[in-house]
């Protein structure tokens, strides 16, 4: 089994593996997405249908600009999370930016740290090569900061009015890790 098909994770972790998406994913994870309706507005709004998790689960699978990642427990199997990579840029910026959410039984347990430093060391490792990963994060989104801080990402700066989420141009706080930060 190749480590791109469902069920091969590409790392793991103590609790979690990272593996990516696949079409089959879609009733678990549009299930998952419902029952974390309120944990994740007004930050974020994954696909809560079949067809529009195929559209998005399609852009991770086949652009080469994005890399999508599900972060599953190991005991069980079961999506706990997801993490993106969008945005990536080869050549001598060899950059992504990250966006990522929780399910709500996940949620609070630790299980997306781990996640998360799993991708970190994926996409600055060999395995995808990239040199910076960013998160842009709304100032009054406490949870996804502590989770950058946790991972050790830096604060870099502030952008007004940068993404456009729930009806409004929301403020951003930037965060940014390097392969030299790497702990």
């Amino acid at each position: 089994m190749s480590d791109t098909q469902a069920g091969a994770h590409l790392r793991e972790g103590p609790r979690v593996g990272i593996r990516h998406y696949t079409y089959a994913d879609g009733e678990a994870f549009v299930a998952l997405a419902l029952e974390s309706r309120e944990l994740h507005h007004p930050w974020l709004a994954p696909p809560v249908t079949a067809e529009a998790y195929a559209t998005y689960a399609g852009r991770l699978i086949d652009d080469p600009t994005k890399a999508g990642f599900l972060v599953c427990e190991r005991a069980t199997g079961d999506i706990a999370g997801f993490i993106n990579i969008n945005n990536i840029v080869e050549g001598g910026f060899l950059s992504g930016a990250l966006g990522y959410g929780a399910f709500v039984h996940a949620a609070g347990r630790g299980l997306m740290t781990e996640g998360l430093e799993l991708v970190v060391r994926y996409a600055l490792g060999p395995a995808m090569g990239l040199h910076r990963l960013e998160i842009n994060v709304q100032p009054d989104n406490e949870a996804s900061i502590a989770l950058a801080r946790r991972c050790g990402f830096r604060l870099e700066g502030y952008s007004p009015d940068f993404l456009f989420i729930d009806g409004a141009w929301r403020d951003h706080e930037r965060w940014a890790l390097t392969k030299e930060m790497l702990r």
